[in-house]
């Protein structure tokens, strides 16, 4: 589950919403943390707060009822308009690739967040 030797993909929507920064940030921290065996389940669910600095932004990883929930930072200086709209988004475990995607639960089209 989540080997590091797979292909990391961004969905196109997400794409155009979140910097390459921080979504290359969000696949290290799956990385790490699969490294550790703290990832119990496939796909896991990320969920931005709101609160940041201007270099720093924190995140949660969530897994479900499986495992706690866990904050982490991600270093970001750029603007941050992908913040405050609930964005979540789900790492899923593919047979050759781990993808980015965001979660059904934020239904709208990438033109409109901008």
């Amino acid at each position: 589950m989540y080997e590091p030797t797979k292909k990391r993909r961004v969905a196109e929507d997400v794409d155009k919403v979140f910097p390459k920064e921080v979504t290359n940030q969000i696949f290290d921290v799956i990385a790490v943390m699969n490294k550790a065996k703290q990832i119990v389940t496939a796909p896991v669910a990320i969920a931005f707060s709101d609160d940041y600095t201007d270099d720093e932004m924190y995140a949660m990883i969530i897994q479900g009822n499986l495992a706690p929930a866990q904050e982490f930072p991600l270093t970001y200086a750029g603007e941050k308009p992908f913040l405050g709209h609930g964005y979540i988004l789900v790492v899923k475990d593919k047979p050759k690739t781990i993808r980015l995607d965001f979660s059904t639960a934020n239904p709208f089209k990438a033109e409109e967040s901008k």
